[in-house]
């Protein structure tokens, strides 16, 4: 009933599983408005590509986009762990004594 609701306001709407296939890729059901899916259509024709493909592209490029501010904030959540347990001179030092390449365990600084 939501998503009948949310049809008029929103041009798209997606639904996924969260659960990859046997390809490791995410199925995305993607639901379009019909003046989106009209337009997608004639987006489509005109680059000689499905619609399918055509979505898919923006939204791989889309998450691509997106994906950098995630990991961002994804490092900051677990920043801020860390300095209920740490230091901030602890975290830094351990940061620095470890090689980019390579992981480690870091022993907090001597106090």
């Amino acid at each position: 009933m939501l998503r009948r609701q949310l049809r008029t306001q929103l041009p798209i709407d997606a639904l996924t599983t969260h659960y990859p296939d046997r390809r490791g890729q995410v199925p995305l059901n993607i639901a379009l408005s019909p003046s989106a899916d009209a337009a997608l259509h004639r987006i489509a024709a005109v680059l000689g590509q499905r619609p399918q493909e055509v979505l898919s592209q923006w939204v791989t490029a889309d998450l691509a986009r997106h994906a950098p501010q995630e990991r961002a904030r994804r490092l900051e959540n677990r920043l801020e762990s860390l300095l209920v347990h740490h230091t901030l001179e602890e975290v830094l030092v351990c940061a620095a004594r470890v090689h980019p390449s390579r992981r480690h365990h870091c022993i907090p600084a001597a106090q």
